[in-house]
């Protein structure tokens, strides 16, 4: 987790670089932590080591992140995919919180964004039950922005990715900071922060460029300024 936020964050930083995909492999995106690892820990030394501050690292990103997952995507792994912005999923995909039936509960996120995300009767089931939620069924709850198949699931989270890269980079940050602010907080503080945002977007020059373009029917070329 550490080298992953670092190269993350360094991503973060390239203003060339206006998407990032974060993918597993066929078999799996992540399935969770080292349960051996974890079985020779005390509470202190996971204190200490401040492992799930790592999630939030990656939710404090300002470049758009985008999880592209096929097969297993369990405990640690499926907080993972909710701190990206959208997940792109392979039909094979499947999605759970199993922390219970090992006597912990998830400390990543997973009681708080979860719930956020499906609702809390979903929520309970999977945290307290195990069940895992399959790709249809977490498109369907609102988990995964798009399903495709399994041949498909790192292209098409890379052509999802190319096309959040063609967009006023300043417009995506501050979309994506406005999204994330509406999850976070109330509506009205959310209304306010997002008009903020509105006028800090129509005063760069990115803004211009594209409604010129758009006047002017021709691509636009947007500098991230």
């Amino acid at each position: 987790m550490d080298e992953l936020v670092a190269t993350l964050t360094e991503l973060d930083r390239d203003r060339a670089i206006r998407c990032i995909v974060l993918a597993g492999n066929e078999r799996a995106f992540a399935a969770g932590a080292d349960i051996g690892e974890l079985a020779r820990s005390s509470a202190i030394e996971l204190y200490y080591q401040r492992r799930v501050e790592r999630w939030d690292a990656i939710r404090s990103l300002w470049t758009p992140l985008v999880a592209a997952v096929s097969g297993f995507c369990l405990g640690g792994g499926c907080e993972l995919a909710m701190s990206c912005d959208l997940i792109v999923a392979s039909e094979t995909a499947q999605f759970g919180q199993p922390e219970t039936s090992l006597g912990i509960i998830p400390g990543a996120g997973g009681t708080q964004r979860l719930t956020r995300v499906v609702g809390k009767g979903l929520a309970m089931d999977m945290i307290l039950s195990g069940r895992r939620l399959t790709a249809p069924e977490a498109l369907a709850a609102g988990l995964v922005s798009r399903v495709v198949a399994r041949e498909a699931w790192l292209a098409e989270a890379k052509r999802v990715a190319r096309e959040i890269a063609t967009k006023g980079p300043v417009a995506s940050r501050l979309a994506k900071e406005s999204v994330n602010r509406a999850y976070e907080t109330t509506l009205q503080a959310g209304l306010e922060a997002e008009r903020r945002a509105l006028y800090l977007a129509f005063a760069s020059e990115d803004a211009h460029e594209g409604l010129a373009a758009f006047i002017e029917k021709r691509d636009p070329e947007f500098k991230g300024r």
